[in-house]
């Protein structure tokens, strides 16, 4: 079976691993695999279909366009 090294590792990263191993009654090797694996079953989100989902929701709730004037009052509101 391959091995794999992975290196520079964040120390809250590895912490959190540690610690779902642990819940998940596994050792950290296993953990990491079964990480991979989820992440690897994840299908790529295609941009077109997503943006096109997007503007059939927005059709459904009859939302006005989200245009650039309105991005900028909503960023300048947010700030102190």
């Amino acid at each position: 079976m391959p091995t794999l090294t992975i290196k520079g590792i964040p120390e809250d990263i590895l912490r959190r691993m540690k610690r779902r191993a642990a819940v998940h009654r596994r050792s950290l090797n296993s953990e990491v695999i079964v990480c991979l694996g989820q992440a690897a079953r994840t299908p790529a989100m295609d941009p077109g279909a997503f943006l096109t989902e997007i503007d059939e929701m927005r059709a459904r709730l009859a939302l006005p366009p989200l245009t650039e004037t309105k991005l900028r009052k909503a960023k300048a509101a947010g700030r102190p």
